[in-house]
């Protein structure tokens, strides 16, 4: 039974703020050193956190460039809005790409139909596509090890209410008693359900479980697709840039996971080849594939290093463990373990090899002394 302020607090809106729609998309294999200047004619600028909550005295945050691009008019189902288009560079060779889009609905659910917003030119995903892909050709001059061609990102959905509908003269709905008589109007929203009311207790409460509150008034739920940001607009951007950092992660791990997935079956395949001179090159690339993945492993580490604000990162601890981040890291070391063996058993392969042909050359030269030997006791004779 919900308490008199629950009641207040789940009335219908308006409620206003914007959805921001976060791609990210794989480029290469890294980033060369050098600065990029601008993007699509827009000067590449240096982003940086600003922690408004209690954080340490030494602040650690990795920095990316950013490129926004000017606003641009767009025909929405619900008419013209101005959306919002910028461009982060992540030296592992990845880029994110937020679209932000401005929104003012009645209900909750209301905001469902926005998972999948298009415009009259076409839907977010393939302007967001578009763009990446004009940002790969102007970035692969700076890249080592290029792709040909983008694969498929990983795209996450955050809504964000810069405040809550009010109570007239009263004061101002305490976020955690709103989540508490609107939890199933949310999980609906993060998991894209149109009619809120068909989902279980226990599904509504698994989709808005992992909350984080700092003040009364501002409110983060992490789900593994789509999010919902309550707050003032001058906390906004951080956050949104610690589920981005998630989001790169994840791309980058997924892309990774694949490279592993080829330079094993290539290995296997190698490796039961007869031939063992023709395994010193096979040994050579898994010494090399072991080298550049334990250099990716720190990079992607680095640039989740965030000790500035503990608020931000016991966020992206949620966000971690919804996209099972570290699941992906123990396949991924699994597999790196696997290369190791492989690598080994060549590299003991080898020195048998070696240890044959030297065995091989003693006897040889035992024998050859051996019949000079003979041949010089019959000469004496």
């Amino acid at each position: 039974m919900e308490t008199g302020q629950n009641s207040q607090a789940a009335k219908a809106g308006p409620y206003r703020g914007e959805v921001v729609y976060i791609y990210a998309f794989d480029l290469a294999y890294d980033m060369k050193r050098e600065p990029v200047r601008e993007i699509l004619s827009v000067p590449v600028k240096e982003y940086s956190v600003m922690p408004t909550k209690r954080s340490p005295k030494r602040l650690f945050f990795y920095r990316p460039q950013i490129v926004s691009l000017p606003p641009e008019t767009r025909q929405g189902p619900h008419g013209a809005v101005e959306v919002q288009r910028s461009v982060k560079l992540f030296n592992v060779g990845a880029i994110s790409i937020q679209v932000r889009v401005p929104f003012e609905v009645g209900r909750i659910e209301d905001l469902v139909g926005y998972h999948n917003l298009s415009f009259a030119t076409g839907s977010v995903e393939d302007e967001a596509n578009k763009l990446a892909e004009q940002v790969r050709r102007e970035l692969e001059p700076y890249c080592i090890r290029p792709l040909p061609r983008l694969s498929q990102g990983e795209d996450y959905t955050v809504f964000c209410f810069y405040e809550l509908p009010g109570k007239g003269d009263g004061p101002s709905v305490r976020t955690e008693d709103w989540l508490m008589a609107n939890r199933r109007q949310v999980a609906g929203l993060l998991t894209e359900e149109e009619d809120s009311a068909n989902l279980s207790e226990q599904e509504a409460n698994e989709s808005t479980g992992q909350y984080l509150s700092y003040y009364y008034s501002d409110l983060v739920v992490v789900d593994w697709d789509a999010a919902l940001v309550i707050g003032a607009r001058d906390g906004l951007d951080d956050i949104l840039h610690i589920m981005e950092l998630a989001n790169v992660q994840l791309v980058e791990l997924s892309a990774y996971d694949r490279i592993l997935d080829e330079s094993l079956e290539l290995a296997y395949r190698d490796v039961a080849r007869r031939t063992a001179p023709g395994r010193g090159q096979v040994r050579r690339n898994l010494r090399e594939i072991r080298v550049d993945l334990a250099r990716f492993s720190d990079e992607l580490s680095n640039i989740t290093k965030f000790f500035g604000d503990w608020h931000l990162a016991r966020m992206y601890e949620n966000l971690s463990s919804r996209f099972h981040l570290g699941d992906w890291q123990r396949v991924i070391d699994e597999k790196l373990n696997t290369l190791g063996d492989l690598y080994q058993l060549l590299q003991r392969d080898w020195n048998n090899f070696w240890m044959v042909v030297l065995e091989a050359t003693i006897v040889l030269l035992f024998i050859i002394d051996l019949i000079l030997v003979l041949l010089s006791l019959r000469g004496v004779r």
